[in-house]
């Protein structure tokens, strides 16, 4: 099974051009958050017009360092999840001020790295069983479907009745959101180069003539970067070693190892990408916190480049310049309207969850773990979550049926520390 699942992800030699394509692909994917970080980092008290700086920049260097050290098609952005675990877990909730959030981020990061740069992280990987692996492919491609119909308005928060519920369809951004996807399904089917891309352009220009166009976009002035300064490097370190300090340290840490290993794991063409892989996203994730924002981590929407013939580190330094590029262009964004970018996303979703074919659908000791990471990612919006309730049942089905040995020494103190991280955040939470 192992070796089919290689096969089918085994990329090509691809040109140049196409890996600038699929990078300027998987920006649009993710330029929302240049947006939407500074938004939510203004909840925990930093400003969005300093904060913007920093995730442009945190996003612009981690992604050169992803394509330059480890020549992998990966866009490293301030992840989300993450930015909602700083925000309303350690500044809101446990009611900690920014600047302690970043030197959790920090401490965090450099624990992050010190198992990338170390046969750990490789030992964890391999350990790993195969069906988990897959389910948390499959689990990120459904979370990117959820997010595409959010964006695409076809659903919407069901409110007290249900999770989710069907949109307005007669609304124009869901009628051009579905124009999108056929068109963008069209292209992909019949194989146009630059499907995705030619997609986007696309419905950009008829959204405009109808009059729909992006929101929220901030009053950016580039004149504001003198002050960027204000927000650079401010760990505050002086409550290290209190319990609730110590904790937090913990669940970061659990979130972004392994998140960045599930995404890593699901994401990546060519498998012995993931070592370096691996160690660009640590230090990324380490530079962010003194950049002045939350950790930075390999983006899920790398995955629409990545389906659009990203295969090499040109694609992560192609959408790295793009970053760089939007402190003068962010204006321009507000002309990309979500109805653009929901098909793309939908899709790429789609096809990262045709990987389910491979799992092993009659032992349900294997399929039970794999089905809670593939609903738990997009239902609780958090793949560090889909993670624990996947790889603590796991050893459990496997004990129960009488197949321990089955399950390595690893895998149950996975198991034991999802089940301490979980325990941790929610006493923090």
């Amino acid at each position: 099974m192992e070796n089919k699942i290689k096969r089918s992800w085994q990329p090509k030699k691809t040109p140049i051009q196409k890996e600038i394509l699929a990078g300027i692909t998987g920006f649009f994917a993710i330029s929302y958050i240049i947006i939407v970080n500074p938004i939510i980092l203004t909840d925990a008290g930093i400003p969005a017009n300093l904060s913007v700086f920093a995730t442009i920049f945190s996003s612009f260097i981690g992604s050169l360092i992803m394509g330059i050290w480890a020549d992998a098609p990966i866009i490293i952005t301030p992840g989300m999840g993450v930015n909602a675990f700083f925000t309303y877990t350690l500044v809101v909730g446990m009611d900690l001020t920014w600047e302690q959030a970043i030197a959790i981020s920090i401490i965090s990061s450099f624990l992050y790295m010190v198992i990338a740069f170390t046969p750990i992280s490789e030992y964890l990987a391999q350990k790993i069983p195969q069906n988990l692996k897959i389910g948390i492919t499959a689990g990120i491609g459904m979370f990117l479907v959820v997010l595409g119909l959010e964006k695409a308005g076809i659903v919407k928060s069901g409110g007290s009745r249900s999770l989710l519920a069907m949109g307005n369809l007669l609304a124009p951004e869901v009628i051009l959101s579905l124009l999108g996807i056929m068109l963008t399904l069209i292209l992909f089917l019949r194989r146009v180069p630059g499907d995705f891309i030619i997609g986007i352009i696309v419905i950009s220009i008829l959204g405009n003539i109808i009059g729909v166009k992006g929101s929220n976009v901030p009053n950016i002035r580039l004149t504001e970067i003198s002050k960027y300064s204000e927000i650079v490097a401010q760990g505050d370190f002086s409550q290290l070693f209190t319990l609730k300090f110590l904790i937090a340290i913990f669940s970061m840490t659990m979130i972004l190892v392994f998140e960045s290993m599930g995404i890593l794991e699901g994401l990546l063409p060519i498998k012995s990408q993931f070592k370096k892989a691996f160690q660009a996203s640590s230090i990324a994730a380490f530079l962010s916190g003194f950049l002045g924002t939350s950790p930075t981590v390999a983006a899920a929407e790398s995955a629409s480049g990545i389906q659009s013939g990203g295969r090499r580190g040109t694609m992560a330094i192609t959408s790295g310049l793009l970053f760089l590029a939007a402190i003068f262009l962010i204006p321009l964004l507000s002309f990309i309207p979500e109805s653009a970018i929901a098909p793309v996303i939908i899709i790429t979703g789609a096809i990262m969850m045709q990987q389910l074919r491979f799992v092993k659908f009659a032992d349900f000791s294997e399929w039970f773990p794999t089905f809670l990471i593939l609903v738990l990612i997009p239902l609780t919006s958090s793949i560090s979550t889909g993670l624990a309730f996947g790889f603590i049942v796991y050893p459990i089905c496997k004990l129960v049926v009488g197949n321990y040995k089955d399950v390595s020494k690893v895998m149950y103190v996975l198991s034991f520390l999802f089940l301490i991280q979980l325990v941790c955040e929610s006493i923090i939470g």
